[in-house]
């Protein structure tokens, strides 16, 4: 069986974030089936590293169905490699066959930075004009371009815990119109940030309570386990909270996990998630002194939505 694949390049050459927002924003509006993904920790030889196996499948009413299977391994920069590694398979529902082999990685970059789209354009300001991005990753620049697309970005920052990796990233950014530079003082880059994107590693906040003022959207991307989190508990309870799905899985992430189990915030606080915005029956009703939070913990349906999308556009 010869089964087309498609690489990260070709996906480059493909996608577009106009397009793959609106696509994975109406896979949101439509039924599904996403059964709860496997998540499996194991070990490597290295005793300090703890890697994760993911198997997250899903299909819907139409003709699409398919399955990502990706590891998520920390101590990757150590060899070079990106953190995460694996494939997608789109599979034709209704044979069972299947259709094509995707670049896990690069799929993954792509939903979501236009999945953390979709949030801000229902929770931000419609004149955010100003980003920072805390991380330096490969979903960094994906995350400058996908938010550039739905609000009128001006400004963006690049902080990283290595100094020398934000410089590279900045160096290599290019968005007309636009001003980026290194972000030194989080202390004071924060207050300046309409949009504030996590994209860490990091098992202890980096984003601290004092630092935010009023009106701010915030999207947290990167933990993924309950031993993980980017930002301050005390933030939770004065934030309006959102998340791509309502699922006990959400809360796996420590940035509600920990939270949740302090006391500090109760489920109830979590007013909507990606389905209630897309399907129009939650509305935010904005104040301008809100603060919101997007906390994205990554739904298969977004994998699947890329994946036909870009089945699509070939």
């Amino acid at each position: 069986m010869n089964i087309p694949w498609i690489s990260a390049q070709e996906m480059d050459n493909l996608l577009s974030y106009p397009v793959l927002i609106e696509a994975i924003r109406s896979a949101f509006s439509e039924r599904h089936f996403t059964p709860e993904r496997g998540h499996f920790s194991y070990t490597t030889d290295r005793p300090d590293a703890s890697s994760v196996l993911l198997v997250m499948p899903a299909w819907m009413n139409t003709n699409k169905m398919g399955i990502k299977l990706v590891t998520v391994s920390p101590h990757n920069a150590g060899y070079h490699m990106p953190v995460i590694q694996g494939v997608y398979i789109l599979f034709d529902r209704q044979t069972g066959a299947p259709k094509l082999l995707l670049d896990g990685p690069r799929l993954t970059s792509w939903r979501t930075a236009a999945t953390s789209a979709i949030a801000c354009d229902y929770l931000a300001r419609p004149n955010a004009s100003s980003l920072l991005i805390m991380g330096t990753g490969n979903l960094a620049p994906e995350l400058a371009r996908a938010h550039a697309t739905v609000r009128p970005i001006r400004h963006i920052w690049i902080w990283g815990r290595n100094p020398e990796k934000a410089e590279a990233l900045v160096s290599r950014l290019h968005m007309p119109g636009v001003v980026i530079e290194k972000a030194n003082e989080l202390s004071c880059i924060v207050p300046q940030a309409d949009i504030i994107s996590t994209a860490t590693l990091s098992v202890s906040p980096i984003l601290r309570d004092a630092w935010l003022r009023p009106g701010q959207h915030l999207d947290l991307v990167g933990s993924y386990r309950k031993d993980m989190q980017e930002v301050e508990s005390i933030i939770l309870k004065r934030t309006r909270i959102f998340v791509d799905e309502r699922k006990p899985g959400t809360y796996m992430t420590g940035d509600l996990a920990i939270p949740l189990a302090m006391g500090i915030i109760q489920e109830k606080q979590i007013e909507a998630d990606l389905f209630d915005l897309c399907r129009q029956k939650f509305q935010l009703l904005r104040d301008p002194s809100d603060i919101t939070l997007f906390k994205s913990v990554g739904h298969a349906l977004e994998d699947l939505a890329a994946a036909a999308c870009i089945d699509r556009l070939r």
